[in-house]
């Protein structure tokens, strides 16, 4: 058992969490553009419906986060679901396989940083940086009291949470904050010194989500790729 970190009450505007722009670009599904005719758009539903993971969650359908957990009928609100519905097998810094969290970070760059690093490693696994990927930016608002990480990185009990190449003790400490009840945790970013990250635990706590630029990341041989804005945003 590790020990509980400090709570602090954070009120931060305006977090960048960035996504690929083909999660953002439509709310409609793009099984439209397939079917032939109504009863072919029926079935293809039937059969995404039944491997739709934020449907899942919408109906109660996973182990991971309760449908009561979930936000309904507030502009995005299938993009902030699918955040927590869809995590990476092996999670992430600060959630398992089960259940996802809305990562974000107080500053452009840091979600930058982010996004580029976890791209690098995909490209070297690899070995082809050869590629060009269009994000767009979410903006969001946070009010509430969050467990705090942000002088972990000066050592002390939870340094290993900031480890860069590892979650395991990172993972085990949001289980154990997650099963008490925690809000989220605030953290700096082991990608971009200075940099702070905020990782949600809650649905509902994902607030004023709106759409901010769009940037294009293109790696042309070289592990840094050259970034550039495509729109200003709302």
């Amino acid at each position: 058992m590790l020990p509980t970190p400090a709570v602090v009450v954070l009120r931060q505007f305006d977090t960048v969490r960035l996504i690929p722009s083909r999660f953002a670009d439509r709310e409609d599904s793009v099984l439209i553009t397939l079917a032939e005719n109504t009863d072919h758009l029926r079935d293809l539903f039937d059969l995404d419906n039944a491997t739709n993971e934020r449907l899942l969650a919408e109906q109660g359908g996973l182990p991971g986060i309760g449908v009561d957990e979930l936000v309904f009928g507030v502009p995005n609100f299938r993009i902030i679901n699918a955040a927590f519905a869809y995590p990476r097998p092996e999670g992430s810094r600060f959630n398992d396989g089960d259940r996802g969290a809305w990562y974000c970070a107080f500053e452009l760059e840091t979600a930058m940083a982010e996004i580029i690093f976890h791209k690098t490693v995909e490209y070297q696994e690899i070995d082809r940086f050869c590629d060009s990927v269009s994000y767009q930016a979410l903006l969001a608002d946070f009010s509430g009291q969050f467990h705090e990480l942000r002088d972990a990185g000066h050592g002390g009990t939870f340094v290993a949470c900031l480890d860069p190449s590892s979650y395991l003790v990172s993972q085990q400490l949001a289980a154990q904050l997650l099963d008490a009840g925690s809000l989220g945790i605030v953290y700096p970013s082991v990608r971009r010194e200075g940099g702070t990250n905020l990782a949600c635990f809650r649905p509902a706590l994902v607030g004023n989500l709106r759409r901010g630029a769009a940037y294009r990341l293109t790696w042309s041989g070289s592990p840094q790729p050259v970034v550039e804005p495509i729109s200003a945003g709302a």
